[in-house]
């Protein structure tokens, strides 16, 4: 495979890309989708309690025919329904047909109830009870991190948060944290600048890119991903798209090719937070105007 192996501190090792059930949805459909994810090659199912199709993703993992031991499968704590951690796992692993998955995480610090020491705990009992092989946690910044280590027996493996070049500059902090404590990013979300904010910055530097190696603008940002060290979490409903996906791990950016997608995130990153204050300003600034027209109009004198 292009992508390979990254040891997390447990001595386990994770591929480092990941197919995400994400956005399927439920039904047979997400089962025929994670089906053709693993039969192009992708041996890393990343699901959770919140996407409500574990089930169809354990069935699409048994119909695949391969040994559990060659499909990594990472799942989270979403506490759906209200339900504590000890019953959520139970469910998962019911859902999902098996006896332990891979790697269990924390779905967002929110989730750790009654607080973050108490939760972790109860993850670290399930990976001493053999219900998981690893634990970590998701969304989880700076301050919960040092939160957590503060208490933990045992250090969380990984850690999945949103990562792309408009967001990278405010969550590298959170991978050098984990890297000095020896815990692996996983970043989701990694395609939004072409699929959901395209036209921006970003896409000049991946066009040129693209067209140098013979590749398409997403393989490139998913290779700058990899180029960061991260697990990369990853989806798509076409066949040639998750082929290229995978692709993409053969693809080698030069230093100079990683800065400018880099830079061009930083850009990207600061006209978001221009246009964010100036429609924050325009909304108070109507709001102002309302409200003198309002008080006008009752013959409230404001001065």
């Amino acid at each position: 495979m292009p992508w390979d192996l990254i040891k997390l501190n447990d001595g386990t090792s994770i591929p480092s890309v990941a197919f995400g059930t994400w956005t399927l949805g439920g039904g047979a459909q997400a089962t025929d989708y994670v089906e053709q994810a693993i039969s192009v090659g992708f041996s890393h199912i990343d699901t959770a309690q919140a996407y409500r199709n574990e089930e169809e993703a354990g069935k699409a993992i048994r119909e695949s025919g391969l040994p559990r031991k060659d499909i990594y499968i990472t799942t989270k704590f979403s506490g759906r329904d209200g339900l504590d951690i000890e019953t959520s796992i139970q469910n998962s692993l019911k859902f999902l047909g098996v006896d332990y998955v891979d790697l269990y995480l924390i779905h967002h610090p929110r989730l750790a109830q009654p607080d973050i020491p108490t939760a972790w705990a109860k993850l670290e009992k399930l990976k001493q009870d053999g219900l998981v092989k690893s634990i970590g946690v998701s969304n989880f910044g700076i301050p919960e991190l040092q939160i957590l280590l503060a208490s933990a027996k045992v250090k969380p493996a990984a850690n999945q948060i949103l990562f792309h070049p408009y967001v990278h500059a405010r969550q590298l902090p959170i991978v050098e944290f984990g890297r000095a404590h020896g815990i692996v990013s996983e970043a989701y979300s990694v395609l939004i600048p072409l699929t959901h904010q395209p036209g921006g910055p970003v896409d000049k530097p991946l066009g040129a890119i693209a067209a140098r190696l013979s590749a398409k603008p997403e393989q490139v940002l998913l290779a700058w991903a990899k180029s960061k060290g991260v697990v990369v979490v990853t989806s798509s409903t076409k066949k040639e798209r998750l082929e290229g996906y995978l692709a993409a791990g053969d693809l080698e950016l030069t230093p100079a090719d990683i800065a400018s997608i880099d830079v061009a995130g930083a850009q990207g990153a600061h006209q978001q937070t221009v246009r964010a204050i100036v429609n924050r300003v325009a909304v108070v600034a109507l709001a102002a105007a309302v409200g003198f027209g309002l008080c006008g109009y009752l013959g409230i004198d404001l001065i």
